[in-house]
């Protein structure tokens, strides 16, 4: 059984950084693509940063390419989402999201993605 459990979020002030962690089991990280999406109050989900070990494929969204870094950690099975400079704007349910289809990386797209994570809370106060 595919799990994801997203930790790390919390409150930070405009121009701090949080790392959240995504602990994954269930599955061979080398053969899925991993992703990071967000959903803010009356807003679509939307993906912030994927990638995969097949392909070597990273995405970042284009508001926050510069500030935030995906990496993972395949002996713990773990991906991380290093997030700096962090703007009000960020504030969302950040949600960690695995897919076995090869390609959906590529543009992280959250309806390309099958299994997915509770969500923590990112808020960051102006």
């Amino acid at each position: 059984e595919v799990q994801l459990v997203e930790s790390g979020g919390g409150l930070v002030q405009a121009g701090g950084s949080l790392r959240l962690s995504c602990a994954a089991s269930g599955f061979n990280f080398d053969d899925y693509a991993l992703g990071w999406f967000r959903q803010a109050p009356g807003k679509e989900r939307e993906g912030v940063s994927c990638f995969s070990s097949s392909d070597f494929s990273t995405y970042y969204a284009d508001s926050v390419k510069g500030r935030f870094t995906i990496s993972n950690d395949n002996a713990n099975n773990t991906v991380y989402l290093q997030m700096n400079s962090l703007k009000p704007e960020d504030t969302a349910v950040y949600y960690c999201a695995a897919d076995p289809t090869y390609g959906s990386s590529w543009y992280c797209r959250a309806w390309e993605y099958d299994y997915w994570g509770q969500g923590t809370q990112v808020t960051v106060s102006s």
